[in-house]
């Protein structure tokens, strides 16, 4: 079973991130498969991104997190700016179709596409304060231009978990359909950008980068305060206590 699934539907890229027995979490090496695909996604009209299974991506892998070491966990950050940053710089609309649980990167990784349509028992949110990270690349930052800063704020520091029919109001997905036709929705709306002209749509899609490249300094300065945490005990501990599903006891602000 390859970790990231590749299909040509018409005239749209179908990326599938294919891990569902770790909820599609992304390591280094599936970032950089899906980086490479990116950028030579120039020939189609539309590249969608979705999961296997009942989730749709559940960020970075947690399971190096419990015995870190800076040179695995610099290279996983450094992969998911690679991924985000790919997707925004994709000469093509990039759509997730969400088919499940993004949560964590997962939920930056919706933030960081074009466009969004959620199944309807998909569910959203943060984990970083919970899981001992931080969502620097998109959460804390371009989520708020996307959904307002007190509703990013709250996703990025409570870590609640939220309805497809709420990520919807809250304005973070585009639309919500049931499970059972997500995938001929966002084949649907894959066929409008064949109406459309592709160099314009990269003029438009380039020019609304704007808030993201803004952010930019705000990604790196924040995976920069990530690999210095790398090994802290709030790190382990959030870490530990994901993978034992337990509440985690972090040690006492100081």
């Amino acid at each position: 079973m390859t970790d990231v699934a590749f299909e040509d539907v018409d005239s749209t890229l179908w990326i599938r991130l294919n891990r569902p027995e770790r909820m599609n979490a992304f390591d280094a090496d599936m970032c950089a498969e899906i980086v490479d695909a990116l950028h030579d996604a120039a020939g189609y009209r539309s590249v969608v991104i979705t999961g296997t299974g009942r989730s749709f991506c559940a960020g970075g892998s947690l399971g190096q997190l419990s015995e870190p070491t800076v040179k695995e966990m610099r290279g996983l950050y450094r992969a998911s700016l690679q991924l985000f940053d790919a997707i925004r710089m994709c000469p093509r609309p990039v759509v997730a179709a969400v088919n499940g649980a993004a949560a964590g990167g997962g939920n930056e990784l919706v933030v960081a596409c074009d466009l969004a349509v959620a199944a309807r028992s998909a569910t959203f949110g943060q984990t970083g304060p919970r899981v001992g990270s931080s969502p620097v690349s998109g959460a804390t930052n371009v989520m708020g231009v996307q959904i307002g800063e007190k509703r990013a704020k709250e996703l990025a520091l409570l870590c609640r978990r939220y309805s497809a029919d709420r990520a919807y109001e809250m304005g973070l997905v585009n639309e919500v359909v049931d499970d059972d036709a997500l995938t001929e929705s966002v084949r649907a709306l894959c066929k409008e950008f064949e109406l459309l002209s592709p160099r314009y749509l990269e003029i438009t899609k380039t020019s609304s980068n704007i808030w993201w490249n803004s952010a930019r300094d705000s990604f790196t300065n924040g995976l920069g305060m990530l690999i210095q945490a790398i090994g802290s005990e709030d790190m382990l501990e959030g870490a530990q206590a994901f993978l034992e599903k337990r509440p985690p006891q972090f040690p006492p602000a100081e």
